[in-house]
């Protein structure tokens, strides 16, 4: 037996007996402790966790701002700049080029720097790309903008999630983590309602203004204490920790597990990228990219970047009206899937979700068929916008969310930089796809893009059900150990 298969073996049985001195230190004189299950102690207080979320969202606002900055603009900067379509799609979709390079670099950089340095970094990348669209007088300016601004909010998109996931106590995390989702809605409802009232160089500097705020506020909020504790910056921990659990709680519990379980998987060898592939990773790896994938094929990013132009074909004067209802909807639906997210449990919205994004797409996809052949006519315009809201509302209620919820949530911290950087590389490289190609396929055949959408919304209801499992009520070492221990 070599060396190298003794490490191996030894890794794994590190990995398995990560929860047995969990579980001897929870249970004092013969029974659970019952201040670590509420989160804190039952002095603590969540007023930290909930200011410290409120200002790391706003990488999630500047990510929506970003997102919804096309729907409203594409008629007026195809005008005063004389793009053609195929340059306008390409100004789109390089939003997410620039994520996808974001999203290669965001674990290693979240990794080395922190939570709050990487969010830093994040944020000073969107400021130049929108200050470069706002002074552009060509596509080529215009297009490097869009690339800054996209690699900005590729890095933001994987480090929030993580960093709300590492700070809020198991019994908000849900519902916490749902936040992201809520305020990626609201900036680009914002984007859409403030597109049609203002140019696209006002929009432009509006996106400044959460990336300000973002950067104040990371003056005065903790860092990961789980970050800390694995870069071995104990003091530090501890004072983050006491900080965001209240002075009057007792961590000593949270402290000790989470220790506990970084000092066991540091026993585990370092991680590359070919790494995740292995056996113990298997099962995490392919829950992470899976949801990441089926989200983003079903079609969010082209319905939500050209949403204007969609509305126009089903037979709008205008596309003002569709993008006005489709951004109301979303807020108040994502709000009630925050709600949800920690009563219900995260597989129960999903399949939910998922469903409604299906006979979404379905019904947008059949109005435009019965619209090519001469049926429907006067009502297509009202059935495509009825699947449009159909489908964004079940989008927001669960499929938006709850995949960058459980991101935070599956993967070992040893493996969280390395994970997530994969799994955001898939979601942008398909948003990239899916954005660039959109105007293309939709006007080839507007039926047949949507009957596509609709058959990866039918295969994420499949994978939900069979290979999705329930972390509601968990904590992320629980989460981490039961998927590692699934054969």
């Amino acid at each position: 037996m070599t060396i190298e298969h003794d490490e191996e073996i030894g890794a794994r049985e590190a990995m398995q007996d990560v929860k047995e001195p969990l579980i001897e230190h929870r249970k004092i004189n013969g029974h659970e402790n019952k201040s670590y299950s509420q989160g804190n102690g039952d002095k603590g207080s969540n007023l930290v966790v909930f200011i410290s979320t409120m200002v790391a969202v706003m990488g999630s606002f500047e990510f929506g701002s970003c997102v919804g900055y096309t729907a409203p603009t594409q008629t007026s900067i195809i005008k005063d700049l004389n793009l053609s379509v195929a340059e306008f799609s390409l100004f789109g979709s390089i939003l997410s080029i620039g994520a996808v390079l974001g999203a290669t670099t965001s674990g290693r950089i979240a990794d080395h720097f922190g939570r709050k340095g990487a969010l830093a970094m994040s944020t000073v990348s969107c400021i130049i790309g929108w200050v470069a669209i706002y002074f552009s007088r060509e596509a080529m300016s215009l297009d490097i903008g869009r690339f800054l601004t996209g690699y900005g909010i590729g890095v933001s998109s994987y480090v929030v999630p993580i960093y709300i996931g590492e700070i809020a106590p198991k019994n908000l995390r849900g519902g916490l983590g749902t936040l992201n989702q809520l305020m990626i809605v609201i900036g680009a409802s914002t984007a859409c309602f403030v597109g049609t009232i203002v140019t696209w160089r006002v929009l432009a500097l509006t996106g400044i203004i959460p990336c300000i705020i973002l950067l104040v506020g990371l003056i005065y909020i903790p860092e990961s204490p789980r970050w800390l504790a694995k870069a071995g910056q104990m003091k530090r921990f501890e004072s983050a920790l006491r900080m965001l659990r209240g002075k009057d709680a007792d961590i000593s519990t949270e402290a000790y597990e989470i220790q506990e379980y970084i000092e066991t998987i540091e026993h585990l060898p370092k991680v590359r990228m070919l790494d995740l592939f292995q056996q113990r990773y298997k099962r995490s790896v392919t829950i992470g990219v899976g949801l990441m994938l089926l989200q983003q094929l079903g079609g969010a990013n082209g319905m939500g970047f050209y949403a204007s132009e969609m509305f126009v074909a089903a037979g709008f004067p205008s596309g003002k009206f569709g993008i006005i209802m489709y951004a109301s909807i979303q807020i108040p639906i994502t709000a009630i899937g925050a709600m949800l997210m920690d009563r219900s449990g995260r597989k129960p919205l999903l399949l939910v979700s998922s469903a409604g994004t299906f006979f979404g797409c379905f019904l947008v996809g059949s109005a435009f068929l019965a619209k090519r052949f001469g049926f429907f006519v006067t009502e297509a315009p009202y059935l495509v916008l009825g699947g449009a809201l159909l489908y964004i509302g079940s989008f927001s209620i669960g499929a938006g969310a709850i995949p960058w919820v459980m991101m935070a949530e599956i993967f070992p911290i040893n493996v969280k930089g390395v994970a997530g950087g994969l799994v955001n590389l898939v979601h942008w490289f398909c948003a990239w796809a899916v954005s660039y190609t959109f105007n293309f396929f939709f006007n080839y055949s507007a039926a047949g893009t949507f009957y596509f959408y609709a058959a990866a919304c039918a295969l994420n209801v499949l994978f939900v059900a069979k290979l999705v499992p329930e972390t509601k009520g968990k904590t992320l070492e629980d989460i981490q150990v039961t998927i590692n221990q699934i054969k």
